[in-house]
């Protein structure tokens, strides 16, 4: 078993889920605390310098230069500790499966068998006779971001073992609670000492992304009016009816389900509650950022519009910006990030290809934070689901394209 694949299974194998209901506090979740012992654990044992671990889950640790390269600006690697909390993500059980074509069979659970095909991902039809990381059908593995997080650590292994492999001096952070627009707030940039960076957060091999979505999280709250429902008419006002009309205003089309590209949408997260009191969150995404402004208003706007229809103040909203589209940043003065890692997926056999990306990474907070970052893939599909997987070969081949990388950081850079 490679090193990788390895600290890939280890990590999956501890349960990490972030928790949006918990949000107040960095981790949200205790369990988050486990992953990152362990991923200190693994840095300490490696030599690495400067390894801390917070009350927050955020690991840090710095890796010296090659000679000749310690005057070079030090290059960053970033990615998250926490998996999906969308679907089931306790007691993961990762496994090792040879596909040999058709279905891909996680598990069986209840009888049934948990799978995917060529047909739902096409992908699957160029690795017949690969290995691939599944769960056994009733978790999801995590390989969003544990993936990214084993390519970081084996990378470091890699220049222990082959101190003359060139790199300039590097910093890499493991951050909680991404999945729920945390990330790398709480990440000290001055200590991290870092000009430029990248996360390892996306999906398939070859995957490159500076563009990601501007993002805000919506949160509504209708308050009704409870009354017997025999004597109800002209009196009860329902709050989760309320919540209904509300959702009624907004475009049927712009959902995630309709959606794709450039496309934005508005997404209802969650809804609960009863005649009294009622809650609805939602996410809102938009590639281009007066579009995405529009797209608040309308929901302002879609409250008001209810309040009006009701004759009272029975809805209201809060609407939170949790990050913006980071593509200004990296194109101002930063190409390079986007020239060398085209290099490193060339020069391991993979054309690179550029995506609108349709969600967020810590990137986005590190490059309006100062620190230009954009995403490399991670190499794993179907991530937030039980059908989530990880071809071993992709996992591999991405600690070369990042030993290619940080070799063309081992000499200055044209910031054009």
């Amino acid at each position: 078993m490679s090193d990788v694949l390895d600290r890939f299974i280890k990590y999956c194998s501890i349960s990490s889920q972030s928790a949006p209901d918990s949000s107040e506090h960095v981790p949200s979740t205790e369990c988050q605390h486990d992953i990152a012992r362990c991923v200190y654990n693994d840095l300490v044992e490696l030599g690495a310098e400067d390894v801390t671990i917070d009350e927050h889950a955020y690991v840090t640790a710095q890796w010296p230069a090659s000679a000749g390269c310690e005057d070079l600006p030090h290059l960053g690697f970033c990615a998250h500790l926490d998996t999906a909390w969308q679907t089931f993500g306790e007691n993961v059980h990762p496994h090792v499966v040879h596909y040999e074509g058709g279905k891909l069979v996680m598990g069986v659970v209840d009888g049934r068998e948990v799978s995917t095909d060529p047909e739902t991902n096409p992908a699957l039809e160029h690795m017949v006779g690969w290995d691939i990381v599944c769960s056994d059908g009733t978790t999801l593995i995590g390989a969003d971001d544990k993936a990214g997080v084993a390519e970081i650590v084996s990378l470091l292994k890699r220049l222990k073992d082959d101190p003359t492999i060139p790199h300039p001096g590097l910093a890499v952070a493991f951050v909680p609670d991404e999945e729920i627009g945390h990330g790398a707030k709480l990440l000290d940039l001055e200590k991290f000492g870092c000009k430029w960076g990248y996360t390892l957060d996306g999906g398939p091999c070859g995957e490159f992304s500076y563009e990601v979505f501007n993002a805000s999280e919506a949160k509504l709250t209708a308050r009704g009016l409870s009354v017997h429902t025999g004597t109800a008419k002209g009196i009860m006002i329902n709050a989760s009816e309320v919540l209904l009309r509300f959702h009624q205003l907004l475009p049927a089309q712009e959902r995630p389900e309709y959606t794709e590209n450039y496309d934005g949408f508005y997404y209802l997260c969650g809804i609960d509650g009863n005649c009294e009191v009622a809650h609805a969150t939602y996410i809102i995404r938009d590639h281009d950022r007066a579009i995405f402004e529009s797209r608040e208003q309308l929901m302002r706007r879609a409250v008001d519009f209810v309040n009006a229809e009701y004759g009272q103040q029975v809805l209201s909203i809060e609407i939170t910006q949790t990050y913006r589209n980071m593509a200004e940043v990296i194109l101002d003065g930063n190409q390079h990030l986007v020239d060398n890692a085209r290099a490193a997926y060339e020069a391991n056999g993979y054309d690179m290809k550029i995506i609108p990306m349709r969600g967020g990474t810590d990137g986005a907070q590190l490059s309006y934070r100062g620190m230009p970052c954009p995403n490399m893939s991670a190499g794993y599909y179907n991530a937030h689901g039980v059908k989530e997987f990880c071809p071993v070969p992709e996992l591999e081949t991405m600690v070369d394209v990042l030993q290619t990388l940080v070799g063309l950081y081992a000499k200055p850079q044209d910031q054009q």
